[in-house]
């Protein structure tokens, strides 16, 4: 039986090539000094421009955004990480999110079952509930966390233990849904039920050995949950 479940945000609730490959190309232009310059950007960050594509160990798919700035900030002369952190947050909430299925009507379904609703972002919190707000999808969660709410980021479990203790759940008996190696490795340390999707950069063959189940997408979870009720 399960009683909630906790969302990853990017390569989950949002598709994650549609979502944030217009970010990086907006951040890098803006902070590029020329072409040249772009490029190694975007290399550092696994993007390339020229194609418009994140390579699969690109930290921008799970990664802090201290972690991209540290990408970022040897090629970023007079830079401070802590500086090259703050555009990127700042960028991150201007982001532009595409949802990877109509996310109002599957989150009501889930929480009209009795389940509780939770995010782990390794995004930081204010651009998570920024991204959420634009959707109108803020009322529907009992817990939202990012990075820096100080619960530790994933693969650390200590976002999805949080959400556990908030709620007041078994955490056997929640369902951690990402779509990256990061997610199901932060569920399966709080001794969560793992469930991938595939509307983020990894693969089936990726994530398969880590996941209890791998689904298309979000959209097909309340199916898999009611056969799995039944």
């Amino acid at each position: 039986m399960i009683d909630g479940v906790i969302f990853d945000k990017d390569g989950t609730l949002f598709d994650f090539r549609r979502s944030w490959g217009e970010w990086a190309e907006t951040l890098i232009r803006q902070i590029a000094r020329d072409e040249d310059h772009a490029a190694q950007l975007g290399q550092a960050i696994g993007y390339d421009l020229t194609t418009g594509t994140f390579a699969p160990d690109s930290p921008v798919i799970a990664a802090t955004a201290s972690d991209i700035a540290a990408a970022l900030h040897p090629h970023l002369p007079g830079q401070s990480v802590v500086g090259v952190a703050a555009l990127i947050n700042a960028a991150a909430a201007r982001a532009q999110m595409v949802p990877a299925v109509p996310l109002r009507p599957l989150l009501e379904i889930l929480r009209a079952k009795g389940l509780r609703v939770g995010l782990a972002t390794n995004d930081t919190e204010v651009p998570a509930r920024a991204h959420l707000a634009a959707h109108g999808l803020t009322d529907l969660f009992d817990f939202i966390a990012g990075y820096d709410s100080g619960h530790g980021a994933k693969p650390g479990p200590g976002m999805c233990l949080a959400f556990a203790r908030q709620t007041g759940l078994d955490p056997a008996r929640v369902a951690m849904v990402g779509d990256s190696l990061h997610d199901l490795h932060a569920g399966r340390a709080a001794g969560m039920l793992c469930i991938a999707v595939l509307t983020g950069i990894a693969t089936q063959a990726d994530l398969a050995p880590h996941a209890d189940v791998v689904l298309p997408d979000i959209g097909a979870l309340p199916l898999w949950l009611a056969g799995r009720a039944a």
